[in-house]
């Protein structure tokens, strides 16, 4: 599909997927790709399932495409400013037919998750003797090598080397809510992206992406520099918690008071809602059979986690008026939108729209509170 200069790229099949055949290019009416650091990411396209000739009498021609059916792998290939990027690698999940009627066209919709899906199909009863979080993320990922999956693991704030003569870590459940489960101990998270390369994937473990090069600035309200169609901004002052308690160690058995007092996050706003003059929510902290520096770090965990959604934004650009692909699971500039909007946050969510010679992104992003940090926000 050519779209004013942005060339999309179709790779189909089972296992290992090649170009889609010309027919199905013909038929590609409309692409929808969700990237999110929470749960799984999923795409879902549409083809227009015409009927005619004596070779479809007997049913839609895409339909009887093997191609088109789950578990085939689909690779979604997008050439922007005359660079690729891999916009999706997935598994067909479900595929639905809509036959049309009253003068609308019929259609053949797949729709599908990113690889990860492939980690969340059996749910498993294994223990992980003398391993940490860290060791068992780095052993499940390479374990789906067949995927492409390149391990990103971020090392926690604590690490304690369980003695199989005290504990042994038990997972009870699939393979990729288990890498949730122990991320969200620190306030990690776990997610698939694709790329860099085709038919690989980055498999991430670690605190969301607060660091590093912006990307380029979305503008809002600035005469012909605007690229934001929409925006609006929500505040939630109830989001931060802190955390307090006593653990007993483990090992010494000395009781310990637990305490947080702030978010280690790297900060990007300059009036965090979590403040030392700030009345917040309260939680008591009841992990057990922990050491006190894994008391410690999972009590930090769960204030870190609290105040990652405190201020959100929620938007649609184009595509081709922003000059660029927005990424998520990064940073990005705001600017237009007054003081307390402006400044750096951080892209939670990002949803691809490619159909009739339109690029419509539409976008979450996410800080700890009001305020920009910068005074300002190169384009």
């Amino acid at each position: 599909m050519n779209l004013l200069g942005i060339h999309l790229t179709l790779l189909i099949g089972p296992t290992i997927p090649v170009p889609a055949s010309p027919i199905l290019v013909d038929a590609l009416q409309s692409v929808e790709v969700t990237h999110a650091d929470e749960g799984h990411s999923g795409f879902q396209i549409t083809f227009q399932a015409g009927r005619s000739g004596p070779q479809s009498l007997l049913d839609y021609p895409l339909l009887s495409s093997p191609l088109l059916k789950p578990p085939n792998r689909v690779v979604l290939i997008v050439i922007f400013n005359a660079t690729p990027r891999v916009l999706m690698d997935g598994i067909i999940t479900h595929q639905q037919l809509s036959p049309g009627g009253a003068g609308g066209a019929p259609s053949i919709t797949i729709t599908g998750e990113d690889v990860s899906f492939m980690m969340d199909r059996d749910e498993k009863s294994e223990e992980h003797p003398g391993q940490t979080e860290m060791v068992i993320a780095l052993k499940i990922i390479a374990s789906y090598a067949q995927y492409g999956l390149i391990p990103k693991v971020i090392p926690p704030p604590s690490i304690d080397v369980p003695l199989p003569i005290e504990r042994i870590p038990t997972q009870q459940s699939t393979d990729l809510k288990y890498l949730q489960q122990i991320a969200e101990r620190f306030g990690y998270v776990f997610y698939v992206t694709p790329g860099p390369a085709p038919l690989t994937n980055t498999a991430y473990w670690g605190p969301p992406v607060r660091v590093g090069i912006p990307q380029k600035a979305l503008s809002v309200d600035m005469g012909p520099e605007t690229n934001v169609e929409t925006i609006n901004f929500r505040y939630n002052s109830l989001s931060p918690t802190l955390v307090s308690g006593w653990e007993v160690d483990r090992r010494t058995n000395i009781s310990t008071p637990v305490q947080t007092f702030s978010s280690l996050r790297p900060p990007l706003a300059s009036q965090p809602a979590l403040n030392p003059l700030s009345k917040v929510r309260q939680t008591q902290f009841r992990k057990s059979s922990l050491d006190t520096a894994q008391a410690f770090a999972r009590a930090q965990g769960m204030t870190d986690a609290s105040v990652d959604n405190v201020t959100t934004a929620q938007g649609e650009l184009n595509a081709l008026q922003y000059g660029d692909l927005l990424r998520p699971m990064g940073l990005v500039g705001l600017r237009g939108a007054g003081y307390s909007y402006d400044g750096f946050w951080y892209v939670k969510r990002v949803t691809h729209r490619i159909q009739n010679e339109e690029y419509t992104q539409s976008f979450v992003l996410s800080r700890e509170g009001l305020g920009s940090l910068t005074p300002m926000v190169p384009p």
